[in-house]
């Protein structure tokens, strides 16, 4: 599209923090080392992170992305998602003597751990989550006798439990915080004597990049969410942006931006789940001020991140 079809000003605010958190960030670093340490190839259990772009570059690198643990050839390298997996999967991976690398999210790995705490004391665990995404999948399979997901405020209302009094709840850690915490209260009002985890299980990024959605969306006419459409957390994200009322898009990289969404627009707002990475970002950037015959790019900085997570030990003392 021609310039002067367009506005002749555009500017561009990018939400911040956004994009890669400390566990994709992390996950994605253990593959980089595992290849350059072992060589291709090198097995990963499901996508290492939601997010095409990634994973393309990994497999070009020589990384083999599998669903099924029995696809991997016996005594080969393997490397577990950051979303985690169940128990039965470690066994099978144990039975087929592979070398595994476990790149799950540590907090991730710390709703598994409170999964297996309610079941020792033989509560009911009810998982808040989406049925289908793997990182709920995996947790489910710490205790899948006693766990039961609930993705609505509306199915807790059908929840029956063997004792009130030994009931227990975990998050998903990439829900919305808003919609978490209805089912929450939903949960306490049907059972007084629940029980949860100190702390939410909802990670830092999650509730800092929805913070900052929420911010950005204040002070643009168009909000664009970089990420996969099987990104639980950047899918949150756009549905956080259109509940401010702000016009708002997911978008997975440049070639997938339509010129008329710009149309009447002054201000572009742009943020990023997760796991996108941000030259994406910056290339999406790139594309639009292709578009205006000048443009401003500012950050609006809601918080700065910090967090970082170690390496397994078998790639730092390697």
């Amino acid at each position: 599209m021609k310039k002067n079809n367009l506005r002749a000003s555009l500017n561009l605010v990018l939400a911040s923090p956004r994009g890669f958190c400390a566990g994709v960030d992390r996950a994605i670093t253990i593959v980089e080392k595992a290849l350059e340490m072992y060589g291709a190839p090198i097995y990963v259990q499901h996508e290492i992170v939601h997010n095409k772009h990634v994973v393309q570059r990994l497999r070009n690198d020589g990384a083999i992305f599998v669903e099924n643990i029995d696809e991997i050839p016996e005594g080969s390298h393997v490397i577990y998602s950051a979303h985690g997996v169940a128990p039965e999967v470690r066994k099978r991976a144990k039975k087929r003597n592979l070398q595994v690398i476990d790149a799950t999210c540590p907090l991730v790995t710390k709703v598994h751990i409170e999964a297996q705490r309610y079941a020792r004391r033989e509560h009911t665990i009810i998982l808040i989550g989406h049925h289908s995404h793997v990182e709920v999948q995996g947790t489910v399979g710490e205790a899948p006798d006693r766990i039961i997901v609930v993705g609505t405020v509306e199915e807790v209302a059908l929840l029956q439990v063997e004792d009130e009094n030994k009931v227990g709840y975990i998050t998903q850690t990439t829900l919305s915080m808003d919609d978490t915490a209805e089912i929450i209260t939903a949960l306490k009002n049907r059972y007084p004597k629940i029980q949860g985890p100190a702390k939410d299980d909802i990670c830092y990024a999650t509730q800092n990049r929805q913070n900052a959605v929420k911010a950005l969306s204040r002070e643009v006419d168009l909000v664009l969410v970089v990420g996969a459409q099987n990104s639980s957390n950047s899918v949150r994200l756009l549905e956080v942006a259109k509940t401010t009322g702000v016009r708002a898009r997911r978008i997975e990289s440049a070639v997938e931006l339509k010129p008329e969404w710009l149309e009447g627009v002054r201000e572009i707002g742009i943020t990023a789940g997760a796991s996108a990475p941000e030259d994406i970002v910056q290339g999406i950037v790139t594309e639009i001020r292709k578009m205006s015959s000048s443009s401003n790019v500012r950050d609006l900085e809601i918080v700065r991140e910090d967090v970082t997570f170690a390496l397994p030990s078998v790639l730092r003392t390697a």
